[in-house]
C-alpha cells in the first residue's frame, strides 16, 4: 500500500540551554550497560500503548568499526527518557530492539524480516554502508515497513537499489538522509586544495555498490574541478593482491590516493603500497570507507598517521540531540567515560538517526498507523546531531542530505588521554563546524 500525499510536519528545534544544563552524571549514563537487544528496563505501558522500534547495524565482522558505539546510543536514549515517547498529548512506552548484522547482507535482510514478521515492530532504523542499509530497507519496502537510514552515501542507496535518474521514486516506505558525492566532492576539493600536488588521482573503487556509485558520479566532479583521474578498474573485495593498482599508480606519477575499499582491504592495500615505495611520493591519501575510525588507524601504525578522512560527525559539531538533550562534545565525553574508548564519529550518526526517528514518530500524530509515519518521513525537517535533515530538499525523493566535513589523523599531544586525534581541516559542506588544524602532507 503506497502512503498517502505528506502534510506539513513542524520544524522541531533545540533548547540551546539545555547544553548547559543536562550532566551525565546525574543521569547515570556510565552506569552498565543494558543488553544490546533489550528494551527499555523502566519503561512500563502507557494508556496509548507500545512502540517497538528496529534498529539494525554491524557489531561484529569487517564493519564493526561502525557500529561499535551502537549499544551505548541505545542505553543513553533509554535512561534519557526513562524509555516513553510523547506523542500527540499521549505517552508511549518504546521499547528499541538492536540487531547485529555481523557485516553479513543475507543476515541483515533476515534480522530485517524477523523484526518485522516475529518482532512486530511499527518502524525501522537502520545504518552503516550499503552491506547494511540497502538490504533492510529492500526488506522494509517489500513489507511495508517504515524505514529511515543513514550512513551509506545516498546515491548507492537510491540508484543502488534500482532506482532510475529522472524517473518517480519507486520507494514508498524507506527513507534515507546521507552524504552524496555532491558532499564528497565539496570535501574532496576543498581538502586537496589545501596543499600543493600535481593533482593527479589514483582511485581504488571495488566493484560493490560503494565503489561504483562514486565512481560513476564522482569522478566527473573531481575531473570538472581540474584533476586528473587515474583508475585501474575495479577489483572484487577481498582481494589479497594490489600490485597491479600500485604499479599504476606509480607510473602516473599519482600525489593523491582516494577510494572506498572496504576496511581490511585497505590496510592490505597500503601496506603493500608502502613496500613498494608509492607511500613515499603521496601527499595527501583520503580514502572513503576507511580511516573513520581510531581502530583503523591503530591497525596501520604509523601508516595512519597523516592520513585524511571525512567525518559525517564530530565532537565539535555545533549541533545537540532533541531526544537526549546532549550536545555533541557531551554526547563524545560521555562515550568515553563510559566505555573507556575514544569517540567515534558514528557516535553522533547513530544518534541522530533515533533523533530523526523520533521526530517523524511525533510528527505523525499517530505512531502506530505506518502510512501516517511514511507520510510524514517524506516531509520530515529536522534539527539532528548531524545538522538539518531535510528531506523536502533532498536531491531526489526519499533521499536528505547530509554533511561531510574534511579532517585528519594525527598522533595526540603529550599526554593526552588517547594516541590519536582527528581535527577539522576544512568545512565546505557546513562552515559551521570550526576548522581546528591546518592539513599536513602524507609522505
Amino acid at each position: 500500500m503506497q502512503p498517502q500525499d505528506p502534510t506539513t510536519q513542524q520544524h522541531m528545534s533545540i533548547d540551546a540551554s539545555r547544553r548547559q544544563f543536562v550532566t551525565l552524571a546525574g543521569a547515570g549514563v556510565a552506569s552498565t550497560l543494558l543488553p544490546w537487544s533489550a528494551g527499555s528496563a523502566s519503561a512500563q505501558p502507557a494508556v496509548a500503548g507500545n512502540l517497538k522500534i528496529g534498529f539494525i547495524s554491524p557489531l561484529t565482522g569487517p564493519l564493526a568499526g561502525f557500529g561499535e558505539a551502537d549499544p551505548f546510543v541505545l542505553d543513553l536514549v533509554r535512561k534519557k527518557t526513562g524509555g516513553k515517547i510523547e506523542i500527540a498529548g499521549k505517552t508511549y512506552a518504546f521499547e528499541l530492539l538492536g540487531r547485529d548484522t555481523q557485516s553479513d547482507p543475507s543476515r541483515a535482510s533476515q534480522l530485517a524480516k524477523d523484526l518485522i514478521n516475529d518482532q512486530k515492530i511499527d518502524m525501522m532504523l537502520t545504518t552503516s554502508t550499503p552491506e547494511v542499509v540497502n538490504p533492510v530497507a529492500d526488506a522494509c519496502e517489500a513489507s511495508g515497513m517504515p524505514c529511515l537510514s543513514t550512513v551509506d552515501p545516498w546515491e548507492s542507496w537510491y540508484y543502488g537499489r534500482g532506482a532510475k535518474p529522472g524517473q518517480p521514486s519507486p520507494f514508498h516506505w524507506t527513507y534515507h538522509f546521507s552524504f552524496g558525492t555532491e558532499q564528497f566532492a565539496k570535501m574532496y576539493i576543498s581538502t586537496w586544495n589545501l596543499i600543493p600536488t600535481n593533482k593527479k588521482v589514483g582511485v581504488l573503487y571495488p566493484n560493490d555498490a560503494d565503489g561504483n556509485a562514486l565512481r560513476a558520479h564522482l569522478i566527473p566532479d573531481l575531473r570538472k574541478a581540474g584533476f586528473t583521474i587515474v583508475d585501474p578498474g575495479a577489483y572484487q573485495d577481498g582481494t589479497t593482491d594490489y600490485s597491479s593498482q600500485i604499479a599504476r599508480f606509480k607510473s602516473e606519477g599519482c600525489q593523491i590516493l582516494t577510494g572506498a575499499p572496504i576496511p581490511n582491504d585497505f590496510i592490505v592495500f597500503l601496506r603493500q603500497a608502502a613496500q613498494q615505495g608509492l607511500t613515499r611520493t603521496l601527499k595527501i591519501v583520503m580514502p572513503a570507507k576507511f580511516g573513520l575510525f581510531p581502530s583503523d588507524i591503530e591497525a596501520l601504525g604509523e601508516l595512519g598517521y597523516h592520513l585524511a578522512s571525512g567525518a559525517y560527525w564530530s565532537p565539535v559539531f555545533p549541533y545537540s540531540s532533541p531526544v537526549t538533550g546532549l550536545s555533541s562534545m557531551q554526547l563524545a565525553n560521555a562515550y568515553e567515560q563510559a566505555s573507556n574508548k575514544q569517540w567515534t564519529q558514528q557516535l553522533g550518526a547513530s544518534m541522530a538517526l533515533i533523533d530523526a526517528g523520533f521526530a517523524a514518530l511525533k510528527n505523525s500524530g499517530a505512531p502506530k498507523d505506518k502510512a501516517a509515519l511514511a507520510k510524514v518521513m517524506r516531509v520530515l525537517d529536522t534539527v539532528t546531531t548531524v545538522g538539518r535533515i531535510n528531506f523536502p530538499k533532498g536531491p531526489v525523493p526519499n533521499v536528505a542530505t547530509a554533511p561531510i566535513i574534511g579532517c585528519q589523523w594525527i598522533q595526540s599531544k603529550p599526554g593526552s588521554r588517547f594516541k590519536l586525534d582527528l581535527p577539522i581541516v576544512e568545512h565546505a559542506c557546513d562552515p559551521r563546524v570550526p576548522i581546528q588544524a591546518k592539513l599536513l602532507a602524507y609522505a
